[in-house]
């Protein structure tokens, strides 16, 4: 039986991440880019005109810190350790989308063959999206390798530093997906806590981490409306 690398709940064969946290993983690649550009186009303006004054007699305006420098470090180059590493803070974004990638690439089995037809089977080079080196670029690359990502256990790591990575970013930004209660109770533990979050596919449970695709949610819903609905006829009755 395989165990989630995130909650170490029981999860399909082969696999290391429940489907709730592989639909949190999708849905923070796909929201990333998008928080990038918030960064760059609310933070990296340019300021106003400096404020005057002197300052020790030497004659130079002074001018305000044109940038927050929290915003500059996580836009600036840089590089990233990404297995067992902690992140203080320092990691910028695009450093950290590459060496993923990168370790993805180092470990992902390519066959390639020999002039003599003779198939040869060792990791790829380096990671080529193809979107460029991006963090747009490398979004779409780790999510299409994202499946490959889910059959090994440090996809636990991947979770816990793009978490750590994206409510930092909306800590600068201000902006998070909304969350949108759901009428009908959890399956699971029967809380009155299932969500849906906007970029995520599927319905979890606050409160047990149940997770079902909308599919599975809707067939719950309805035979929960069906019970309550027989249940108060009855009581009319």
């Amino acid at each position: 039986m395989s165990m989630c690398a995130v909650c170490r709940r029981a999860t399909q064969p082969g696999l290391h991440a429940c489907p709730r946290h592989t639909a949190e993983l999708r849905a923070w690649l796909a929201e990333l880019p998008g928080q990038a550009r918030l960064l760059e186009a609310e933070f990296l303006a340019p300021a106003a005109a400096p404020a005057q004054g002197r300052i020790g007699g030497t004659g130079r305006a002074t001018a305000p810190v044109p940038v927050d420098l929290r915003v500059v470090t996580l836009l600036g180059p840089g590089h990233a350790d990404v297995l067992g590493a902690d992140d203080d803070g320092t990691v910028p974004i695009l450093a950290w989308l590459g060496a993923w990638a990168g370790y993805i690439a180092y470990t992902y089995p390519a066959v390639t063959r020999d002039p003599y037809g003779t198939a040869h089977v060792q990791p790829c080079d380096q990671a080529w999206p193809r979107h460029y080196e991006t963090i747009t670029g490398y979004c779409v690359w780790l999510t299409r390798y994202l499946p490959y990502a889910l059959a090994h256990p440090w996809v636990g790591d991947l979770y816990r530093q793009l978490d750590t990575l994206i409510r930092r970013v909306r800590d600068l930004t201000h902006t998070v997906p909304r969350r949108h209660s759901q009428g009908a109770p959890c399956p699971r533990c029967d809380a009155h806590a299932l969500v849906a979050v906007d970029g995520q596919l599927g319905i979890t449970c606050d409160t047990c981490g149940h997770h079902l695709d909308i599919d599975a949610y809707a067939a719950h819903a309805t035979a929960y409306l069906a019970a309550h609905q027989a249940a108060n006829d009855t009581s009319a009755a």
